[in-house]
């Protein structure tokens, strides 16, 4: 058999608020050619990635990634010595700023990875959707950035309830009276801080689309769907592959325009052939495996890229596929807990 290739990646976190990894992890060994092996990076012993060894081969508990990041960067040399890691995938917004300031850095120490740029990255703010949406001919609910009460108390005015109240990073609220705006105002920014937006609330049929830009403006394989029910949460339950012109043809204008590099995932709402651009996250979604599963391998796609792999011209997909998300019991020994706790990693 021919070598392996040793992939790091985050997120591993399969619950109710499921991370990407596992869906990562899961493509890269469907990739026959890749012998991927999955170092899975944990910041919690209880992860479920860490116990299903079919598809992560070995975990490490890692710090979380504040401040400067160097338990973190610390942490990850030690795990390069005692494995070796071909690639890096970091798979949560918090992680994506240290590796980005570190890129230069970490490429020096051998570590492969495939990450947006820090302009790129800044463009998930909700408040750089605005710039976004002109440049890429998209449009956009009626949106106020705001940085005071009263600047709030306009927009309110202006947009009309009901409205949506949002961080410029996390959470967003819906406010029917203006009293549940002001509640959710002020939560907002006691936790986040300014800006705050305030958005007009827009019908239709929820779309999104992950891709993999690379780096150059053009792409490695978009597959977009529609949302059919999910979570309390908001996370995807199930839903089906959709083939909308409008939306795909704008998500190519967005990495041709933004020459945007590594996975993304934009949030749209449809209605008819209007799409509005909601938000974007600058790496792969939790659902990544739904486009594996129709024939889109992103993450393998990615890997092959970066690594000078041959990449096989970009698959199509079928519209119609659906995805179903399912609980599953895993029952295994109290060791591998046991190890990750006392150890830091498992098995």
């Amino acid at each position: 058999m021919p070598p392996s290739l040793t992939i790091a990646l985050s997120g591993i976190n399969a619950i109710d608020n499921p991370g990407p990894g596992v869906g990562v992890a899961r493509s890269l060994k469907e990739d026959p050619d890749l012998h991927a092996r999955i170092l899975g990076l944990a910041y919690d012993a209880m992860e479920p990635g860490i116990y299903m060894d079919w598809v992560v081969d070995k975990s490490y508990i890692m710090p979380y990634p504040s401040g400067d990041g160097d338990a973190y960067f610390d942490r990850l040399a030690f795990i390069r010595d005692q494995q070796g890691i071909d690639f890096l995938i970091p798979n949560f917004d918090a992680e994506l700023p240290l590796y980005i300031k570190r890129a230069s850095k970490l490429a020096e120490a051998g570590f492969k990875t495939f990450l947006p740029t820090m302009e790129q990255f800044k463009l998930r703010g909700k408040d750089k959707l605005i710039e976004v949406a002109e440049r890429i001919d998209i449009g956009l609910p009626k949106t106020r950035v705001v940085s005071s009460l009263d600047q709030f108390a306009a927009a309110i005015e202006e947009i009309k309830l009901p409205v949506m109240v949002k961080g410029s990073f996390y959470k967003a609220y819906r406010a029917y009276t203006y009293a549940e705006a002001i509640g959710h105002y002020h939560a907002l920014v006691a936790e986040w801080g300014y800006p705050i937006i305030v958005q007009e609330i827009v019908t239709g049929e929820e779309l999104n689309v992950i891709g993999v830009g690379d780096g150059a403006g053009g792409s490695l394989g978009l597959v977009g769907i529609k949302k059919m029910s999910v979570t309390a949460l908001g996370k995807i339950w199930t839903g089906v592959t959709i083939k909308h012109a409008a939306m795909l043809e704008a998500t190519q204008r967005f990495i041709r325009e933004y020459r945007w590099r590594g996975p993304f995932e934009l949030e749209c709402i449809v209605r008819d052939e209007d799409v509005f651009l909601i938000e974007i996250n600058p790496r792969f979604p939790a659902w990544v495996y739904f486009a594996t599963g129709v024939g889109v391998n992103l993450p393998a796609r990615m890997v092959r890229h970066c690594l000078g792999l041959p990449v096989p011209p970009t698959p199509d997909y079928e519209a119609g596929k659906l995805f179903v998300r399912y609980t599953y019991e895993l029952v295994t020994d109290m060791s591998t807990f046991q190890k990750a706790i006392t150890r830091g990693e498992a098995p």
